[in-house]
């Protein structure tokens, strides 16, 4: 399986799906999120799940940046900005959410743009191709999400790219 981002070029985030952007949240966050294609997912394939993740946050918060995470995804693409429109897939909680943001957990059930504040961070969006589909509801943690999956993930794949400070 395969899963790319036209909004990741040469290894870098496209300044759109981050900080450097034009759509935000009234409470800071930028909203404008990737574009996600995937391919050659094995058969049985009922419904793929995505995390955005950004380990790079570790040094400054103390733990791994959730910016991302989607379920029940039934289709093989995403057109960028479709985290605030498209009603086809659920979205879980990101770590605005957490005790260093500031919105509640419904709040947060969107993509969360990359905003890097010391330095250029690395981060990688993975997709789980799933035999199942999940039964979770908006605004779900992500430990939900990975024990909804646990011995249903046919594949997985991740794309990377960095996001300049």
């Amino acid at each position: 399986m395969i899963v790319t981002s036209a909004g990741i070029v040469d290894g870098v985030i496209q300044d759109r799906f981050g900080k450097r952007g034009k759509q935000f949240h009234p409470a800071g966050m930028s909203t404008y999120s990737l574009p996600v294609e995937i391919q050659d997912a094995p058969a049985g394939t009922v419904s793929y799940a995505l995390f955005l993740e950004d380990k790079d946050s570790v040094p400054v918060c103390g733990f791994s940046w959730i910016h991302w995470l989607v379920a029940g995804l039934i289709r093989t693409k995403l057109e960028e900005n479709e985290s605030l429109h498209a009603t086809d897939f659920v979205q879980g909680t990101n770590s605005m959410s957490g005790r260093l943001g500031n919105m509640n957990r419904y709040e947060a059930a969107c993509y969360d743009g990359m905003s890097p504040p010391n330095a250029p961070h690395l981060y990688e969006l993975h997709a789980y191709a799933l035999d199942i589909l999940p039964n979770l509801h908006k605004g779900f943690y992500m430990n939900e999400l990975f024990h909804a999956m646990r011995g249903h993930i046919l594949a997985e794949a991740v794309a990377a790219g960095t996001y300049r400070n």
